[in-house]
């Protein structure tokens, strides 16, 4: 007989779901979630790790591996706890190490919320 437990998901703190730009003008709502998912990635440090984990190959990163940007480790944990908090990352634990991953819906949301602009 097994021991393993089903957790539930938890759900990001701030979901990257708006309208794209050109659609319609944002409520203040979808502009709070929109600017806190873009002000994450505003930071070269957090946009460098958020790359390295989307282009990661199985779509994953240790954090072993992707720790080396230019900043000390403790820097690093600090730029993925504030990826995580925009809901751009999710983590799982395994053993000691961290694993990150950017969910597909994250990347297809902020495509989504940009939009297709087609020049006149």
């Amino acid at each position: 007989m097994s021991n393993a437990k089903v957790l539930p998901l938890l759900e990001p703190a701030v979901e990257p779901c708006c309208p794209p730009l050109t659609e319609r003008p944002l409520t203040a709502e979808e502009a709070i979630r929109t600017a806190a998912m873009f002000k994450a990635l505003g930071d070269p440090v957090r946009l460098r790790l958020f790359s390295a984990v989307a282009s990661h190959e199985g779509g994953e990163a240790c954090v072993c591996d992707i720790s080396d940007v230019g900043v000390s480790q403790p820097t690093v944990s600090h730029h993925l706890k504030k990826l995580k908090e925009a809901g751009l990352l999710t983590s799982e634990r395994r053993g000691t190490w961290v694993y990150y991953r950017v969910e597909p819906s994250v990347l297809a949301a902020m495509g989504h919320i940009l939009g297709r602009y087609t020049a006149a």
